[in-house]
């Protein structure tokens, strides 16, 4: 007896066009992603910037918001990978309406709005504190370093600056002073069509460094300059790349970006706060990511934790004085210790000291230990999860919007999976 087997005809056509709605199920994400951007995000700051009727129609602004939120929550960031997702998935035919922008539109819709994209964060949030999912009864803060759009061999030490420059500058003198003293024979050495007097390759290259070096140098001694100093440290830094990113020490070595917070509510790992700095400390992020909870809230938070990298007597008074009950550890948790131990014992009559006495007398039942289970889950979802590791962007003000957006993206997958 034969086997009957279902058809399998990949020639036949179809009679009736499908609908998007039936290419993933009902309670796929990309449905929800698509229809919270339609329906229930401020689109408006987007739609106003388009004004003249001229020229062929663009692609629908929300549709182009979806798509970068669903491609961010489903970990592909690069505009050539999104555009290549719309010709093959259907969770992203689902969400476009089978429509499919190249990487370049897609690259400009998001270079364009991105200021407009960035607010999105907070609209996120709202909608996430409409749901309930925003309780503010325990904040956890912390920082993430992520790789910059750059290489950290294509920065340079001032001190190194002071070596290079004039090496690079005699180079250029002594062969523009050749170039000035070419003879009659530059028509055999050089060829009857060139001068004689054109820059080579190895000389624009030479000189273009050497402005970059100029540039750099020049703008470390502004900011010394601004910072009273009478020159800079001649280990102070700059990326040729992308100038506002810094070296940033992780636990696997040096690498070049930037240093990404997050503030996230424990009830459901919303994040409540973001924002992106190019140095490697996280001290005097404190006090902003703090008035940014109460901003984009409208609430305090009652208890507040972070880890050592934040403790200062100016940030404990500024939670104090919000009437934040705050657990700020004072040094690095110890193997087998209930509760963060200061490196240098503090003072007992300051506000170190005394946080020091709180986390001990807390032990194990210290409402520090939410922040592990608060935080940090959270940036492994976006780095490991997503496989958000470094940025597409160059420039602070463009990190920070990138960072917002996988902030927004995140907020709309627990959203998602709270419903």
């Amino acid at each position: 007896m034969s086997k009957s087997f279902r058809d399998w005809n990949v020639d036949q056509v179809w009679l009736l066009p499908p609908s998007i709605n039936d290419f993933v199920p009902a309670d796929h994400v990309a449905h929800f992603v698509r229809d919270t951007v339609r329906t229930a995000l401020d689109l408006g700051l987007i739609y106003r910037s388009y004004r003249s009727e001229r020229g062929q129609a663009p692609f629908h602004p929300a549709m182009m918001v979806a798509l970068l939120l669903y491609a961010y929550s489903q970990g592909l960031y690069a505009s050539r990978r999104i555009a290549k997702a719309c010709e093959e998935r259907v969770d992203f035919m689902a969400v476009t309406g089978m429509q499919k922008p190249d990487f370049r539109t897609i690259a400009k819709f998001r270079r364009r709005h991105l200021p407009a994209l960035q607010l999105l964060f907070v609209e996120s949030l709202r909608l996430c504190r409409e749901a309930g999912l925003v309780e503010l009864g325990h904040v956890a803060l912390d920082g993430t370093k992520i790789k910059a759009n750059a290489s950290k061999h294509k920065a340079m030490s001032y001190g190194r600056m002071k070596v290079v420059e004039p090496v690079l500058a005699k180079t250029v003198e002594d062969w523009m002073s050749q170039a000035n003293g070419a003879d009659d024979d530059d028509d055999r050495t050089h060829g009857p069509d060139r001068r004689g007097d054109e820059t080579p390759d190895w000389m624009a290259s030479q000189q273009s460094r050497l402005e970059k070096i100029r540039a750099a140098k020049a703008a470390l001694e502004a900011q010394a300059e601004a910072a009273g100093k009478a020159a800079p440290d001649d280990k102070a830094q700059r990326n040729f790349t992308d100038t506002e990113s810094r070296l940033q020490k992780t636990k696997d070595g040096f690498i070049q970006g930037y240093n990404a917070q997050a503030a996230v509510d424990h009830a459901n790992q919303i994040i409540v706060a973001c924002d992106v700095g190019a140095s490697s400390a996280d001290n005097p992020q404190l006090v902003p990511m703090v008035d940014q909870i109460i901003a984009n809230t409208g609430a305090v938070p009652n208890e507040f934790s972070a880890d050592a990298g934040y403790s200062a007597e100016a940030n404990l008074a500024a939670l104090e004085g919000l009437g934040i009950d705050a657990y700020v550890a004072a040094g690095r948790q110890r193997h087998g210790k209930p509760a963060p131990s200061a490196a240098q014992p503090a003072a007992p009559d300051t506000r170190v000291g005394r946080m020091v006495a709180k986390l001990r007398d807390g032990a194990w039942g210290s409402p520090y230990h939410l922040r592990k289970v608060t935080v940090e889950p959270v940036f492994g979802q976006i780095k490991q999860a997503r496989g958000f590791r470094q940025f597409l962007m160059r420039g602070l003000a463009n990190v920070q919007a990138e960072w917002a957006m996988v902030c927004t993206a995140h907020n709309l997958c627990k959203l998602a999976a709270a419903r």
